[in-house]
């Protein structure tokens, strides 16, 4: 029998740790089981005839918001061409709705609900001939034919086509959750993760109730043993992986944990691996901060859900967040420098209109994280927020990722302007390619949001925003817009935008803001002729001539100042050049 565990990731880098734990926990069945990961950038027939050829028994879905659009089209085809195979999907975004799955797409076998490992094992025990009937499988939904009995033998069999519709549709109870101990760790073989993000899970479960998050349904927190856990964050960081991120939903909601994980990476630290986490700031106590402020820069980097800053929307979501405790906490670790912060907001929630939103942009943007998302809500099946969509007005997408349209408080007008602004965000702030602009044109607007809407304003005015621009194209357009609002000023924009574009990189053609070389071929050569012999600046540097150090680094003169910037040392959080005034 053949078993292909199937996964649809977002981006080639991604990996699908589910159905990697799904194979491990079935070892007895290992030499069955495949494992197969494809992109959503992907075509949908090239996955379609790469499954063909695999020809499995059975086939698993793991199914999220990002790839269930492509399941569906998947599963409708796929029992055309192979009419014996059993489908089983499983997955956040079936497991709440499962009954209304398998009627809309009687091509599925079954649904497995909540936390697969035990299941997947006791399903392949039931094709196997060893448990009988699908009744006795905890944690699934199937569908039962009237005419042919539940067995490994007769279940959805060669006689049972497509097109017939005598089933019931089965729901047996849910398992009680598991040991997370019992759970293999899936990384023994890194090499086939090689140039992809690692995840991994130290805990599983949810302590807070937030009512547009599933994790809220999921009250039994559990943690996987320390000792376990440090001996398989020594794996990664003896590969010296890029990147491990923990997909633990708070990772320090219980302070010791935190604190010994933490610990075991700032001692073992290789300097080559980054560890992101998902944390509540407000949690984050001194012990805890003292530590993060004397981990390696980069070490570390850390996730935290602001959603909105508004009491009343904080309240009506069940969240337990104090801002201005937060804003104390990002603070103190943004000045120390040494830790990645990623901030986020969520447009859509209750009691947030856009003067609302306007107002938790500013509280949150005023902390200046390394990365500030502006998410839309998704109303997800199951969660509290999808129940009282009536209540709240909410109208939402029907197809995937379900993302809102409308509240009582947020028309779709406002929606599409906040659209606008979360583009400008993304490409201009995100980016960090534009800092020193940006915080030259904010002190021309009454706060950092409207600065936002009217780039994105400026973007819609001039036919902008439906386009795929250039790096040098988004300098050039934020001069045009900086000229237009800010005319008097046009000088600072062109020595701003030329900082900017040379702090990432020594780009050989000059945009024509940028305008000729400002640093003349005489006065170059003769500050690299004593480079090269005193080293004053460029220290490190001393295994290299006159001309390597020239293609390495960039001069500029701004207002008869004479900037360095050095490619070779980057800031580890922004990967900006270090930028030497001379």
């Amino acid at each position: 029998m053949k078993v292909l565990l199937t996964a649809i990731n977002a981006k080639y880098i991604h990996s699908n740790l589910a159905v990697y734990s799904l194979k491990s926990y079935a070892s007895v069945y290992a030499h069955e089981v495949e494992i197969a990961e494809y992109t959503i950038n992907q075509n949908v027939d090239d996955i379609l005839s790469d499954i063909y050829k695999k020809a499995p028994d059975i086939l698993c879905f793991s199914c999220y918001l990002w790839n269930i659009t492509y399941i569906n089209q998947l599963i409708v085809e796929i029992k055309k061409i192979l009419p014996d195979v059993h489908i089983w999907l499983g997955g956040p975004e079936v497991s709440y709705n499962a009954v209304r799955v398998l009627n809309t797409y009687p091509q599925a076998s079954g649904v497995m609900c909540g936390e697969g490992e035990e299941t997947f094992l006791e399903l392949l025990d039931f094709y196997h001939g060893k448990i009988r009937n699908l009744k006795d499988i905890k944690g699934i939904t199937f569908r039962m034919w009237k005419t042919s009995p539940d067995s490994a033998d007769n279940v959805e069999n060669k006689s049972i086509k497509n097109e017939r519709t005598d089933y019931d549709i089965v729901e047996n109870p849910w398992r009680k959750v598991m040991d997370l101990n019992k759970v293999p760790f899936v990384y023994d073989d890194m090499e086939k993760f090689r140039n992809k993000i690692i995840y991994y899970e130290s805990s599983r479960g949810c302590p807070f109730s937030c009512s547009y998050c599933l994790s809220s349904i999921d009250k039994c927190l559990r943690f996987r043993d320390l000792k376990l856990v440090k001996k398989e964050l020594q794996v990664f960081i003896d590969a010296e992986v890029p990147q491990v991120k923990f997909v633990d939903r708070t990772f320090n909601c219980k302070h010791e944990h935190a604190m010994e994980i933490w610990s075991y990476l700032a001692e073992h630290d290789k300097g080559k691996t980054n560890f992101h986490f998902e944390v509540s700031a407000d949690l984050l106590n001194e012990e805890e901060l003292c530590l993060i402020e004397s981990m390696r820069p980069g070490l570390i980097q850390l996730e935290i859900g602001v959603q909105s800053t508004n009491p009343d929307t904080i309240k009506e979501i069940h969240r337990t967040m104090k801002f201005d405790e937060v804003r104390r906490i990002v603070e103190r670790i943004h000045k120390k420098g040494n830790v990645h912060q990623h901030l986020d907001l969520i447009a859509g929630l209750p009691f947030e209109d856009y003067a609302s939103f306007q107002n938790s942009f500013n509280d949150v943007y005023s902390l200046h994280p390394e990365q500030f998302q502006l998410g839309f809500l998704k109303v997800l099946k199951g969660s509290y927020m999808h129940e009282n969509a009536v209540k709240y007005g909410l109208q939402y997408q029907e197809r995937p990722p379900f993302e809102v349209l409308s509240t009582k408080w947020l028309p779709y007008s406002d929606i599409i302007r906040l659209k606008g602004v979360e583009e400008m965000v993304e490409v201009y702030y995100n980016s960090g390619q534009f800092i020193y602009t940006l915080r030259e044109l904010e002190r021309h607007f009454s706060d950092a949001f409207s600065l936002y809407e009217e780039l994105g304003r400026y973007y819609e005015r001039n036919q902008l925003h439906m386009l795929n621009h250039s790096r040098i194209t988004r300098y050039e357009i934020l001069f045009r817009f900086a000229v237009e609002y800010d005319g008097e000023n046009e000088e600072i924009y062109k020595n701003t935008l030329t900082v900017d574009l040379y702090l990432r990189d020594n780009v050989k053609n000059r945009p024509d803001f940028a305008g000729e070389e400002t640093v003349g071929k005489e006065e170059a050569a003769k500050f690299y002729d004593m480079e090269a012999r005193e080293h004053r600046y460029l220290q490190g540097y001393e295994q290299f001539d006159k001309r390597q150090l020239r293609k390495m680094t960039h001069l500029e003169k701004i207002d008869g100042k004479l900037l360095l910037f050095d490619y070779q040392n980057r800031n580890v959080l922004t990967n900006q050049a270090m930028l030497i005034y001379i």
